[in-house]
Order: structure tokens, then C-alpha cells, then sequence
């Protein structure tokens, strides 16, 4: 095992005794495909699912395995006008398994997320029946304050570039705090604990994954 595995094993260990304590459901996995054989044992087959946009999803291999699994998937992709994409969205509040990552995660087990839209902030907060969360430990940070400074100052931007919005932030790489008609960072929900226990199952993987 390389070091940066060793460090990131160390620190879920950390993670997870807090995640219990908030009442969110907690696990590790060395890499993806040990996540991806989770997943298959945990969904059982004709769930309904559904997903917020995420690139650790599609990097891990988890939105590959809900589109040609046996489930009835609430897929935002098949909206061909803004009315089909919004009641998707609403849709996707009544799937069993609701898929999505977070944009940081602290040391002591909150997950702290931006949202443009508002769907994926939606679905944690209420409405399907498990919220499954896929993250890198890379995602981590030590506090709320170091949660924030991540999500506003690198992946917030990484991800308007990526999305070609003109914002200020994809100019200058930082948050320039604005309300510009493209920026993705209209709602800020902080998830201290889950009112339902282990409604909220957060799946760590010990690789850089996503933004």
C-alpha cells in the first residue's frame, strides 16, 4: 500500500466514528470496484433511482451500473425541454435511491454542499428513501471553514468552467461572491446528522475523484 492509501485509510477511520454518531451510515472502500460490488449488493433489482450531476459518479463507474442495472431509473439525461428537466427533478425526490456526491465533507463527518439548481440539496434533505453519497477522500477537509474555501475557491470554479458558465470565478479561479445568471452556487446546505438513521449512507473511496 503507497502512502497517500495508507493516509487516506487512516483518516476514514476517523470519519466513519463520526458518521455514526450523526446517524449517517458510514463506509470505506481501497477503490472503486470494491465500491461498485457494494452497490450491487445493496440496490436490490426493480429500485427506483436516480442521480444528482456528479463526476465521481461517472468516474467510479456508479452511473454506468444504474443505467444497465434491473432498476427503474428517474434519468434527467432523457429531458429534451426545461419543463421535462424540472419534473424530473421533482420525480427524483420519490426514487427508493437517490445517488449524488458531495462537494466537501469535514473531518467530523458534516457534508457540505452548493447547489445551482437545487435538486441534489432537495433530495438530502428530504424526499427518497436512502440518499446513497459516493466521494473521494479527496473531498475531505479539516472543518467547515476549509469545506468552504474548497468548494468556493476549486471546485466551484473548476466546475463553471467545465460547464462553460460565465461567471466571475471562471475568469479569476476564485469566488468572486457574485449573482451572475450562470453561477451554480445558489443554495448552501450543511448536513450535520440524519434525522433518519442511516437514511443518509455515505461511500468513501480512497481515490482522488471529481471536483
Amino acid at each position: 500500500m503507497d502512502a497517500k492509501k495508507m493516509y487516506y485509510a487512516a483518516v476514514s477511520e476517523k470519519v466513519l466514528k463520526h458518521f455514526e454518531r450523526r446517524g449517517i451510515e458510514g463506509h470505506y472502500f481501497d477503490n472503486s470496484k470494491l465500491l461498485l460490488d457494494f452497490l450491487k449488493e445493496l440496490i436490490p433489482e426493480n429500485s427506483v433511482v436516480s442521480w444528482g450531476g456528479s463526476m465521481t459518479l461517472k468516474e467510479t463507474g456508479t452511473m454506468d451500473l444504474l443505467k444497465s442495472g434491473k432498476y427503474k431509473t428517474i434519468d434527467r439525461e432523457t429531458a429534451d425541454t426545461p419543463e421535462k428537466l424540472n419534473q424530473i427533478f421533482r420525480d427524483a425526490l420519490s426514487s427508493d435511491y437517490y445517488f449524488m456526491s458531495s462537494s466537501a465533507i469535514t473531518m467530523d463527518g458534516k457534508l457540505l454542499n452548493i447547489d445551482g439548481t437545487g435538486n441534489r440539496v432537495a433530495a438530502i434533505c428530504c424526499g427518497p428513501s436512502y440518499v446513497i453519497v459516493v466521494a473521494g477522500m479527496n473531498k475531505i477537509a479539516t472543518d467547515e471553514a476549509a469545506a468552504m474555501d474548497r468548494i468556493k475557491n476549486y471546485a466551484a470554479p473548476i466546475n463553471v468552467m467545465r460547464l462553460s458558465k460565465n461567471t466571475p470565478c471562471a475568469s479569476t479561479g476564485r469566488c468572486e461572491h457574485c449573482v451572475s445568471p450562470g453561477s451554480i452556487c445558489s443554495h448552501t446546505v450543511i448536513t450535520r446528522r440524519s434525522a433518519v438513521i442511516g437514511r443518509i449512507k455515505v461511500l468513501l473511496v480512497g481515490e482522488d475523484l471529481g471536483f
